[in-house]
């Protein structure tokens, strides 16, 4: 194998679609996926390549500084693609200390143990850290994110991303560390996690639930397709400038009470019903604490250094998403019973 590399996080939404493309196109690489398990982490996403020659799953958390230490030790991985994190707004806010340990924390771990195995023989050797456009704060109507645009967050979320994002450069300029960091936009697409607005929406509608929309519907996302995303990564990965910093957006963005009023158009039609129908399951709710307005990034550094652009339209992106749930409703009813978190003592114990 000429390459070891680890994947943290990798049986996460965005981490299981980069472990797929890495195990399936490169064939003479060793990829280790590294998870927790934690309620997002789900290894059913992963079933298609988990018998691949060139791939392991490794069950451990990024904050255990004795089982990180270890497996660099034993593994002596040549590269890092750092997704694991937790990601989720909502839950930044009712516990911001989990968010500081996973975010800050498990990446200083990672650092450390890819710094002390190395010790300045970098050649061939990368550390690649993958951050959200979030750490940015909030735009106006206007403008777009650049990557030098001044850090400003908003929530324990985005905070916690900031901090994890400086500890990488930090390392860098200290240390000599060979990194890259991207920073994306929304993303959506097959597996995600159901606390998400799309795959949220897209089960609610099945089951006529509410579509429970914060304040007046107008914060505007710009939303990136995962597969889209794991592309750049790897473009990122083995071109990417060293040192660099590149944004990754969909060129897509959408107020969310026009992407939900798409996604019930669109739902409508795949399930038969009357137009309009799933519209009147919308409904407003109270918005949550420090809820950025607009978020926009430019992604023209990545499209010009390394040819990168997205492959669909969002029109089309969400089409194939609805047609992957509506296809794998099983899965989805394992995510909400939780019968998920069995398939690792079923596989694996």
């Amino acid at each position: 194998m000429s390459k070891k590399i680890l994947i943290t996080g990798g049986a996460g939404f965005i981490g299981s679609h980069v472990v797929r493309l890495f195990v399936n196109n490169y064939p003479d690489y060793r990829i280790f996926n590294l998870d927790a398990l934690t309620y997002a982490g789900n290894l059913e996403n992963l079933t298609d390549v988990e018998s691949s020659e060139n791939y392991t799953f490794l069950k451990g958390d990024i904050t255990d500084d004795e089982y990180i230490k270890s497996i660099f030790e034993t593994h002596q991985f040549d590269g890092v693609i750092h997704l694991a994190a937790e990601s989720h707004v909502d839950r930044s806010i009712s516990d911001p200390l989990a968010f500081a340990k996973t975010n800050i924390l498990g990446t200083m771990i990672l650092l450390n143990s890819f710094k002390n195995l190395w010790q300045n023989n970098w050649e061939g050797k990368l550390f690649y850290h993958v951050s959200t456009d979030e750490v940015y704060g909030t735009l106006g109507d206007t403008g777009l994110f650049t990557e030098t645009t001044s850090y400003d967050p908003n929530s324990p979320y985005s905070a916690s991303k900031a901090s994890s994002d400086h500890f990488v450069r930090a390392y860098g300029e200290t240390y000599k560390i060979p990194y890259v960091i991207s920073n994306c936009s929304n993303n959506y697409g097959a597996n995600q996690f159901p606390e998400k607005l799309i795959p949220l929406f897209i089960n609610n509608i099945i089951n006529n639930k509410s579509l429970p929309v914060y304040g007046d519907g107008k914060y505007t996302r710009d939303w990136l397709y995962v597969d889209d995303h794991a592309s750049a990564i790897d473009l990122v990965f083995h071109k990417g400038i060293m040192r660099g910093t590149y944004n990754i957006g969909g060129f897509n963005e959408w107020q969310n009470i026009d992407l939900i009023k798409l996604l019930c158009q669109q739902m409508d039609e795949k399930l038969g019903r009357e137009k309009g129908e799933s519209e009147k399951l919308i409904t407003y709710v109270k918005d949550r604490p420090g809820h950025d307005l607009r978020y926009a990034i430019d992604a023209s550094k990545i499209n010009k250094e390394l040819g990168w652009e997205p492959s669909v339209t969002f029109e089309q992106g969400l089409s194939k998403t609805i047609d992957w749930y509506l296809a794998n409703e099983e899965w989805m009813s394992n995510i909400i019973n939780g019968d998920y978190l069995k398939y690792y003592e079923k596989q694996y114990s």
